[in-house]
């Protein structure tokens, strides 16, 4: 590892992890959240930082602290000390959407250094997909050792699907999705964020729908424990407990609750049978980059995004 290199990291549980086992390096620690709420091209703008702390402290009631982002923004402006730039990102639509946009933002900026990407996911001798921050010592420098340089090719492919997801049509995704590239997770990330759209048959989104079978397939005692569940089983999303709970919140007419059960009602049973749109009953208010989650729906025969009328 060189003294030299700058690693942007996907959150401070990594940086820190990094600095206690003595990493050498200067690091950047990538803060934002971009899956969610709007987003903008141009990157460490007064515009972008203004939409970004609107959305999260309305959403979320964050504190959302433009110095501190803008500070660890702010060490790629003197880049003449670094031989290398190595992105730390995981297998997550959460990870891929921060690591496209740190990517267009390094472009952005004019630097010309060779980056390279460490991207945890399947580790061997593992069952489930593993995120950087739970990898052993070991496991950590094997995956830095096997890092990944990113070609034009890399580069201009994630500088794309920034483009396309701060526009209003993400069915371009599509294209990416069968393109060849360096990102070994990006296909499943980018098919996981199309069916975050609203499902044509049940107006629910495909987390919200399987959010619903673990309902119907365990038995769960509370709210809280279904955030356990969805933690667990949400696949290629890679969401925080922030993210589910307004999830879970927002599906409460679909079940029952009492002291200790949550069941599935009427509804819960019709939407998971495709008997019932519920489209225009639960709230779809949510922005994901340059289109309203409210916009469009996913047809799933189609395998496309579909305007909503």
């Amino acid at each position: 590892m060189s003294e030299n290199s700058l690693h942007i990291t996907n959150g401070s549980s990594l940086t820190d992890y990094l600095s206690k086992i003595n990493f050498k390096g200067d690091t950047l620690t990538w803060h934002e959240m971009l899956c969610e709420g709007p987003t903008a091209k141009e990157i460490d703008t007064p515009e972008f930082f203004k939409n970004r702390k609107a959305f999260l402290e309305e959403a979320y009631a964050l504190e959302y602290d433009i110095d501190s982002i803008k500070t660890e923004f702010d060490k790629l402006n003197d880049v003449s000390k670094y031989t290398d730039i190595v992105l730390w990102f995981e297998y997550d639509l959460f990870c891929h959407i921060n690591l496209v946009a740190a990517i267009s933002l390094i472009k952005q900026k004019g630097i010309k250094l060779p980056l390279y990407l460490v991207c945890s996911g399947r580790i061997e001798g593992e069952k489930e997909l593993k995120a950087l921050s739970d990898l052993s010592e070991q496991q950590l420098l094997k995956e830095y050792n096997n890092r990944i340089k990113l070609n034009v090719d890399d580069i201009a492919t994630a500088q794309k699907a920034w483009r396309i997801y701060c526009e209003h049509d993400h069915n371009l995704l599509k294209e990416l999705i069968i393109r060849p590239s360096s990102f070994k997770y990006l296909s499943n990330c980018l098919k996981a964020h199309l069916r975050r759209f609203p499902d044509t048959r049940s107006g629910l989104n495909t987390l919200e729908f399987n959010t619903l079978v673990l309902i119907k397939e365990h038995s769960v005692t509370s709210r809280n424990h279904l955030l356990g569940y969805c933690l667990h089983y949400q696949g290629y999303y890679g969401f925080g407990d922030l993210q589910l709970k307004r999830m879970i919140d927002r599906l409460a007419l679909f079940y029952d609750e009492t002291e200790n059960t949550l069941t599935l009602n009427r509804n819960g049973h019709l939407a998971i049978e495709d008997q019932k749109n519920f489209y225009k009953l639960i709230d779809t208010n949510l922005q994901f980059g340059g289109v309203n989650k409210a916009d469009f729906q996913y047809n799933k025969k189609e395998n496309k995004l579909i305007q909503t009328i």
